[in-house]
């Protein structure tokens, strides 16, 4: 793990982009696991931290309110296009208070147009606020591949397996083991772009075998981990 920025909130809308390396990003609600083919945008006023799970290059950019209510007023991750890649990066080296009219102004112009008709990317994890329920919730994300029963978590968290099972489909909308796969594809996908290797991958998330995990990331994404990462 690398840097860290706890809860805080902007009164502009926030895009959070990484060129290179992954960011975990909080919300009251809410986790995403982000790689650089990623950005999450993230509403005025939403409390959120973020922190660098590999060496992160770390782009944001700050988009005013009046412009930012057009994009959405919920959190959400999305593709990010070569294009788009390339005109955050050269947004990043206009000056901070760009002329108007210039280059700067038809950046953003061609940013915000992009951002509108990205593709949405599915892959957000809730967060329970139940404090019991988070404690077990933030060892599982710690560890995504340890073999941890229901009942060890809950026991380590001073509660029951039978109110533990209860508040994971009352908080998450999940049962345990959905939740638990949801954390293994967004953490699968943050060592994909870290070059791991798929046996690699497996391992690190306790499968005995690489087929086994390649069988479950067909299943929920339709293609393998190398064909899905090369579409991306």
């Amino acid at each position: 793990m690398g840097d860290s920025v706890p809860m805080h909130q902007h009164p502009r809308a926030q895009l959070l982009y990484a060129v290179e390396g992954v960011m975990r990003i909080h919300t009251s609600d809410r986790v995403w696991i982000i790689p650089p083919q990623r950005a999450l945008w993230v509403p005025p006023g939403v409390l959120h931290s973020h922190i660098s799970m590999s060496d992160v290059q770390m782009r944001t950019l700050y988009i005013n309110p009046d412009i930012a209510e057009a994009l959405g007023l919920d959190c959400y991750v999305f593709a990010v296009s070569p294009l788009l890649r390339e005109l955050i990066l050269a947004l990043s080296r206009e000056p901070m208070e760009y002329p108007v009219p210039g280059r700067g102004e038809h950046l953003v112009a061609l940013i915000l147009s992009e951002i509108a008709s990205a593709s949405r990317v599915h892959m957000d994890i809730p967060w329970p606020s139940d404090r019991r329920l988070q404690q077990v919730c933030q060892r599982v994300l710690d560890n995504p591949g340890a073999a941890n029963t229901i009942e060890q978590l809950a026991d380590a968290a001073g509660a029951s397996s039978r109110t533990m099972i209860r508040l994971f489909q009352k908080q998450t909308g999940l049962r345990y083991r959905q939740w638990l796969q949801q954390v293994q594809l967004a953490e699968a996908l943050a060592r994909l772009d870290r070059g791991e290797s798929i046996a690699t991958i497996a391992r690190a998330l306790g499968y005995a075998r690489p087929g086994a995990f390649s069988a479950m990331f067909r299943k929920h994404f339709g293609s393998s981990p190398q064909h899905y990462w090369k579409q991306q």
